[in-house]
């Protein structure tokens, strides 16, 4: 499953330098699927809405840092656990229950995201 950060975040940023995806961001800033990827072109979301991998996607929250789920695969293929659940001072960084996938699915994500 992919990670989410709760509304208890301090926004701290602790987290986002640790993303092998560049799929956390601070709270209100857009994001994009070609943001630290080598993605171009056309992209298929989760959610089947096919956008320019370097389209300005909105914010998931506005308040606090926040990971998107198109991009999140937990680390696999890159860490034994999630970094950004490692770093986390306040253990925000936790499974989210909405997103629940297999390592076969995130680990085809780490490959579609790194060319």
């Amino acid at each position: 499953m992919a990670i989410m950060i709760t509304d208890e975040c301090i926004n701290c940023g602790a987290c986002e330098p640790e993303c092998p995806n560049n799929a956390i961001y601070e709270g209100g800033v857009e994001w994009a699927i070609s943001d630290g990827t080598s993605l171009k072109g056309n992209y298929e979301l989760l959610d089947g809405k096919t956008v320019d991998a370097e389209a300005k996607q909105q914010p998931v929250s506005d308040d606090f840092y926040y990971i998107t789920t198109d991009k999140c695969t937990e680390c696999k293929g890159f860490h034994e656990e999630p970094q950004c659940a490692a770093v986390c001072p306040v253990d925000c960084c936790v499974p989210d229950p909405d997103f629940e996938e297999s390592d076969d699915v995130l680990l085809a994500r780490k490959e579609k995201l790194h060319l």
